[in-house]
């Protein structure tokens, strides 16, 4: 148990230490902050060492810019400060210049009076009218109120301004926070100068992408370390005149990089253009003036006008008069059309339902009560949502008051918005820590050790034989060439471009090759729900009718039904509306409304049939032609999650009564309901249809009759009326999943592959989800969890855990048995994250459910996750999936629009079948890329071998000796090594990452040491033979001798077994005999390096430079010993060394003995074994058994027809209309 309470990490940014500075402090940007001033001598210092080293000490500061600052400049206070380095949370670290306002004043007006509202990062002046009091933003005719800062600096595309009363630097913010809501609506305009200067500081309303040159692409990719050294090994080849394969390397790093260029440029274009927008937005300035100006232009302050048809919003804007009804998809994923109010004054206000239309009558406004804050209403863009036009959400219509003009007020501009806060987790994601990566980075440092040796062991021995200085540093440097591979990056990148080739034939696209790698690593894989796993829509499977307290048959013919209560119920009581000549709203609502073949006409004043004004007008169905039948929609209470159901007053024109309808979750509506109406098989009929997997609602309704006068309609309180209701019937809804969701779910979970659904759907309609396709067996113990921020009596911030089937509430299994699985919504994570940082990762590790989450949320789960050390997979179709998408290690896309600029993978097939085979993928590359790297790390050190070997007796092999294992052997052997594509399924054990577990170590060091061994023995023994002549050397490169011969035959046999022993197949990638090309290659290579051995022609001796053995045996000998190194190899890596004992069971052990080596969700999970956390709520459960909502689709054979009456199905309906109609 060693290190297991270090190894689980804390949720957010890291505690503040004593002494240090930060900006945003506790927050998730938290970035530690650090001043500097230059000093002339340490600068002049630095130059002259760049120059000493010839540009190598500059080179390294470019590749860590910070330490540059460090050394060339003083660390000082930042009130001072002309440079400031910055470390976030991911230990990355940036430089910003403090750049200072020439026109502005020294010093910063931060004054306020006392008890006003400050904005934090503004400053203000003093307006001398009380009515005019301290606001950030004036309106015309007050005083200018400016935002008056003299230093500031830009990261990460947001500015910080220096305040001079708390000596720090501050994010600059607009309205967003500590404003009061009245303040908003005293706001007239601002002046086109007051605009201009506001636009000066807050800079210009647009999220610009940066496209960068290619210059700039080029010079990165060149000066990165890997192509550093490959540039400085081709100048040392070129000096050795070694000009074939030197120029062929340069020729395929140009292609590569040019690719890159390609790529790079095109990713940054299609974001460019998917998030670049502007338009015209009609501006106030004072009174009635409105002027037209471009989007861009708009400033924090500004009054806009919200068209008539609404427009894409370019700014977050609060509402302060009119309706607005907005399409949010781009923040929930869900395209349910919102309604937006203006923005309430102050909580004292009477929260009821307004009435005016442009004729001076009434029309319905809905306002909702807002939570206090302290003494007065502050606005918070999160508690005040409701009230928001976000930027990038879609305004499709608007509804006016009277003659008003729909208004708003812009609070946030360019990249503060929240698009703009998408687009910088698009820009600067959390850096993917893969460890493959890492490792190959430090064996490359130790491959470079035995570079170093070997060059100091060369050096000694030619200036021991007297070689000249040129000839010395040239073979010693040529050593450290061979040791440290100068083709490896491009070797690496072959399994990776043969996978992205694969996954492109079958429509998975990647734009991001390196995440290909990564994706074989995956063991949790995050989905996004609606278009994801399930199909966009609903569908309306049959309405259960009730009459004389029993239910009558199931029947899908709603029009059956009409002229009944429940026919008038499905047709009014909804949220939907008419935009454009076409009705919108909650998908739910329009499947039942249509399957009334109703018509919904929103109210223009027109309908004088009614007693009462009306919001909108049903018109039903009728049976006679000419014959009219309308209901008009006088009030609507809306639906709330925590009531569980929405209600309408209508008014029937036929009758001239009133009716209240209620539609919500069947036990809600069942317990608002008459007793005697409710059937007494209610859950049993209930149960048989959630058990089969559907999603039911229940529908209540009462005649008002005089139970209220026509006067108190619109101030009646809700619950006066939701109650004594007849219970109506039950309609039963198919929530259909994709085909291919369960079998891919249940495939990744054999994998041992954790899945999670992350959605901005209900979380009631998300648990139904995972039960039906897997991701929770019947065998969990499912606990919702529930939290609960502080409230103003004092009470603490606490969490509720209550198991969601009520079959185990009185069920208490032991915690080493207990299958925990964790469901919550997006309320729940932000308490749980602000208020118990323990209890979140335990939260992370066992959740399988997370609903209503925010874009930012979702990115914090994928975080978390990841913090755990999981390698974390996300699947998604929508804007609001971007931010996710992009901080997963491997982020796919369903959808060819925002999500696909910011996911790594898109696939033009619209189905989770794309994620086993990315992952299968993914591991093949993976395998591959291990294979590849031993592979050039045997190669290169088995070449190593031999040049040291002959360098002992001042031989070297040719140039051509080289072109044929570096060009024809090395080169093609390590391109067709790629092509193996991957295994036909997944299995339970992910491949290894670890290129210093003891498999890799193992089986490098034995291959390589059994290398060396044929190599010693040939060197060795080719000397005691009786035709043997030693060299004598006829010019100053002639290496032609047995030796020679020997070792460099024996060579090529090596690098031969090598690709084909560390070639692996299952089960990660198929066999090998299923690469054909590999299998030509092979045979080809093996064929021609015989042929070298036994009987090479004269032109082959001459252009090779070799010294043929005369003994026809003895060549035939060193077949034999290839033959014989190629079953010692193949022995070694497929049966000994790949064996579990070795690769898995000796590394726990090993793992277990070292501190901080386990994965910390493997601890984390150990830990949970031993304790009965949590402490589970026995009351009854928030979702009950009989009440779950299901998506599975029900075998028509079962009907529930067969349950009730033997009537027919007419007989039943007809009967319950007529006692219906006598009943009310």
């Amino acid at each position: 148990m060693r290190g297991k309470k270090e190894k689980v990490k804390r949720s957010g940014p890291p505690p503040i230490k004593p002494g240090h500075e930060y900006i945003n402090p506790g927050q998730d940007d938290q970035m530690e902050i650090i001043g500097y001033y230059p000093n002339t001598l340490k600068t002049v210092i630095v130059w002259v060492l760049v120059a000493v080293t010839a540009g190598v000490l500059r080179l390294f500061f470019y590749w860590f810019p910070h330490l540059m600052i460090k050394c060339s400049h003083t660390r000082c206070d930042l009130q001072h400060a002309n440079v400031v380095i910055l470390k976030d949370i991911y230990k990355q670290w940036f430089v910003s210049q403090v750049k200072v306002v020439e026109d502005e004043p020294q010093h910063n007006s931060w004054r306020k009076k006392e008890k006003e509202p400050s904005v934090a990062g503004l400053g203000y002046k003093k307006s001398t009218s009380v009515s005019e009091s301290m606001t950030p933003l004036t309106s015309v005719g007050c005083n200018s109120l400016t935002v008056n800062f003299s230093r500031f600096f830009i990261t990460k595309k947001e500015k910080y301004i220096w305040n001079d009363e708390t000596n720090v630097f501050q994010k600059m913010k607009g309205l967003e926070d500590n404003t009061s809501c009245a303040l908003f609506y005293k706001f007239e305009g601002l002046s086109r100068d007051q605009q201009q200067e506001r636009r000066n500081q807050f800079g210009v309303n647009s999220i610009p992408v940066h496209v960068s040159p290619v210059i700039e692409i080029l010079l990165k990719q060149v000066m990165s370390p890997f192509y550093i050294f490959q540039m400085f090994s081709c100048g040392l080849w070129l000096s050795d005149q070694y000009y074939y394969y030197t120029a062929s390397l340069l020729v395929i790093n140009f292609f590569s990089i040019a690719s890159f260029i390609y790529q790079t440029r095109k990713m940054q274009r299609a974001l460019r253009d998917t998030i670049a927008m502007s338009t015209v937005v009609s501006v106030c300035r004072g009174g009635q003036a409105y002027e037209e100006i471009s989007s861009e232009d708009l400033v924090p302050g500004d009054v806009i006008e919200i068209p008539r048809r609404g427009f894409m919003m370019q700014c977050d804007a609060v509402l302060i008069s009119g309706n607005c009804i907005v399409n949010e998809s781009m923040l929930t994923g869900e395209s349910v059309p919102m309604t937006k109010t203006p923005l309430p004054r102050n909580n004292d206000e009477d929260i009821f339902n307004m009435y005016i239309n442009v004729e001076g009558e009434s029309v319905p406004m809905t306002k909702t009560p807002l939570p206090r804050n302290n003494d007065e209403d502050i606005f918070n863009i999160k508690e005040h949502a409701r009230h928001v036009l976000f930027c990038g959400t879609k305004v499709i219509q608007t509804q006016q008051q009277g003659h008003d003009k729909v208004k708003a007020i812009v609070v946030r501009t360019g990249f503060s918005t929240t698009k703009g806060g998408l687009v910088r987790s698009i820009l600067y994601p959390k850096p993917v820590d893969f460890k493959f990566q890492r490792d190959s980075y430090i064996f490359i440092g130790l491959l470079a050790v035995i570079g170093i040796t070997g060059f100091t062991y060369t050096m000694i021995l030619m200036i021991q034989r007297g070689s000249t200085v040129k000839e010395v540093i040239i073979r010693s440097l040529d050593v450290v060439t061979t040791a440290v591979p100068a083709a490896l990056p491009l070797a690496l990148t072959i399994g990776v471009v043969f996978a992205q080739s694969r996954l492109k034939h079958r429509n998975i696209y990647c734009i991001s090759p390196n995440c290909i790698n990564v994706s074989g690593t995956i063991n949790v894989f995050c989905f996004d729900k609606t278009g994801t796993l399930t199909e966009d829509g609903l569908k309306l499977q049959g309405v259960v009718p009730v009459s004389a307290n029993r239910f009558l048959s199931e029947t899908e013919s709603v029009n059956d039904l009409m002229g009944s209560f429940l026919f008038n119920a499905m047709a009014s009581c909804h949220s939907l509306t008419v935009i454009e000549g076409e009705t919108t709203g909650d998908p739910l609502d329009l499947i039942m409304f249509e399957a009334t073949d109703s018509r919904l006409t929103e109210s223009d004043g027109s309908y004088s049939q009614f007693a009462l004004p009306v919001s909108a007008v049903v018109n039903l169905p009728t049976s006679q032609k000419g014959d009219t039948d309308m209901l008009g929609i006088v009030r609507q209470f809306t639906f709330t999650s925590n009531l569980q159901r929405m209600s309408v007053i209508v008014s029937d024109v036929k009758k001239g009564n009133l009716t209240l309808y209620c539609k919500g979750a069947p036990e809600m509506i069942a317990s608002l309901s008459k007793p005697e109406s409710v059937p007494p098989d209610f859950h049993d009929v209930l149960e048989s249809y959630t058990k089969h997997g559907f999603r039911v609602l229940a529908l209540g309704g009462k005649d008002l009759g005089n139970q209220i006068r026509a006067d108190q309609v619109q101030k009646v309180a809700r619950g006066d009326m939701e109650k004594d209701l007849n219970f109506l019937g039950l309609l039963v809804m198919e929530n259909r999943l994709k085909g291919e969701t369960t079998p891919v779910i249940h495939q990744l979970r054999d994998a041992d592959i954790k899945t999670v659904m992350v959605t901005g759907d209900n979380i009631l309609t998300a648990l139904s989800v995972a039960e039906e396709c897997g991701m929770v067996d019947v065998t969990d113990d499912v606990i919702l969890v529930q939290g609960h921020e502080p409230g103003n009596d004092s009470n603490k911030a606490h969490l509720d855990y209550t198991y969601v089937n009520s079959e185990r509430v009185d069920t208490k299994p032991i915690s080493k048995e207990r299958k925990l699985k964790f469901a919550l919504d997006g309320k729940t994570w932000a308490v749980i994250r602000q208020h118990f940082p323990d209890v979140l990762p335990k939260i992370v590790l066992k959740g399988v459910v997370f609903a209503r989450m925010s874009p930012e949320q979702k990115a914090q789960l994928i975080e978390s996750l990841q913090d755990l050390g999981y390698y974390v997979g996300m699947c998604g179709d929508g804007a609001n999936d971007c931010g996710a998408l992009k901080t997963a290690h491997a982020g796919i896309s369903l959808s060819e629009a925002e999500a696909s600029v910011a996911s790594p993978f898109t696939s033009k097939t619209p189905n989770i079948e794309c994620v086993p085979t990315l992952i299968r993928e993914g591991r093949a590359a993976l395998v591959t890329s291990f294979g590849i790297f031993k592979f050039m790390a045997c190669y290169s050190l088995t070449e190593f071998t031999s040049m040291c070997i002959l360098y002992w007796v001042s031989q070297n092999m040719s140039d051509f000796e080289f072109l044929y294992v570096d060009m024809f052997l090395l080169t093609t052997l390590a391109v067709t090594f790629g092509r193996t594509s991957g295994y036909d399924y997944l299995v339970k054990k992910p491949p290894i990452i670890n290129l210093f577990s003891i498999g890799p170590v193992l089986s490098l060091l034995t291959l390589v040491g059994v290398q060396i061994c044929f190599q010693v023995f040939c060197f060795l023994h080719v000397v005691r033979q009786d035709w043997y002549v030693p060299l004598v050397s006829r010019w100053e490169y002639d290496y032609i001798s047995y030796q020679n011969n020997a070792v460099y035959l024996m060579s090529c046999y090596q690098y031969i077994v090598l690709a084909i022993a560390l070639s692996r197949g299952e089960p990660y990638r198929r066999s090998i005999f299923t690469n054909h090309l590999f299998l030509l290659n092979i045979l080809m290579c093996t064929s021609v390096t015989i042929w070298l051995t036994m009987y090479p022609g004269e032109g082959a001796i001459k252009f090779f430079e070799l010294k043929p053995f005369p003994s026809v045996p003895y060549r035939l000998m060193y077949v034999g010993l290839a033959l014989m190194d190629f079953f010692i190899c193949l022995m070694l890596e497929d049966y000994v060394l790949s064996q579990t004992l070795i690769s898995y069971k000796l590394q726990e052990k090993i793992e277990d003995c070292l501190i901080g080596s386990r994965h910390t969700y493997d601890l984390l999970e150990e830990e949970m074994m031993h304790d009965d956390w949590p402490l589970i709520n026995h009351e009854q459960p928030i979702i009950s058994a009989k009440n779950k909502p299901h998506t599975k689709a029900l075998d028509l054979s079962m009907s529930i027809q067969n349950e009730t009456n033997g009537c027919d199905r007419r007989q039943n309906v007809d009967g319950y209309i007529k006692n219906f109609n006598d009943k009310f």
